[in-house]
């Protein structure tokens, strides 16, 4: 198995990540590397079968065309005109207030929300289907009253927008591709 990082914050439970950057268990401050250990050994399986299903994943984009830098710098500009609008129809109707919102490349993530209410959004979103850019406004919105991923959150999200469990598989399904794009 790769090298496993370790991530320590405010957090009250470990957990753990498999993504494009490798293995990361999330631990609380203080945490001692024999309960960590011990954390990851009863997981093995479960890291064993998403690093299989990462690679299979990145075997089966095979070469995809990146985009460049203008027209990412293009994604971007759309972005900020639309995403906005989007955020501010679905806040009115969640009833949340939120801060700043800013659009940016990023590899791993297609949204998020900051405690102070900042929204952050990836600009590969403009090639995804209008529906699924709904959908990840609305879950970063429905952070503004639920800060985790709790039944109570998801309860909201639902409520709010019926159709995101559609819309989150195109994300898992196309999102891979999508992401490649990226440059770099």
């Amino acid at each position: 198995m790769e090298e496993i990082k370790i991530k320590f914050s405010n957090r009250k439970t470990l957990g753990l990540t498999v993504d494009s950057k490798g293995v990361t268990v999330r631990a609380p401050y203080g945490t001692d590397q024999q309960k960590i250990d011990a954390f990851v050994s009863r997981n093995t399986d479960w890291i064993e079968k998403n690093l299989r299903k990462m690679e299979e994943r990145r075997q089966s984009l095979g070469e995809v065309k990146k985009l460049t830098r203008e027209e990412l710098e293009e994604l971007a500009d759309r972005a900020v005109e639309y995403i906005p609008q989007r955020v501010a129809h679905y806040a009115a109707k969640l009833g949340v207030t939120y801060g700043r919102i800013t659009i940016r490349n990023q590899k791993t993530r297609w949204g998020s929300c900051s405690s102070k209410g900042n929204l952050n959004f990836n600009c590969l979103l403009m090639l995804t289907p209008p529906e699924v850019i709904d959908a990840v406004v609305v879950h970063e919105l429905c952070h503004r009253k639920v800060m985790n991923h709790s039944a109570a959150f998801y309860k909201e999200l639902h409520r709010v927008y019926p159709d995101y469990d559609r819309c989150d598989r195109w994300l898992k399904e196309h999102g891979p591709a999508v992401m490649a794009r990226m440059l770099g």
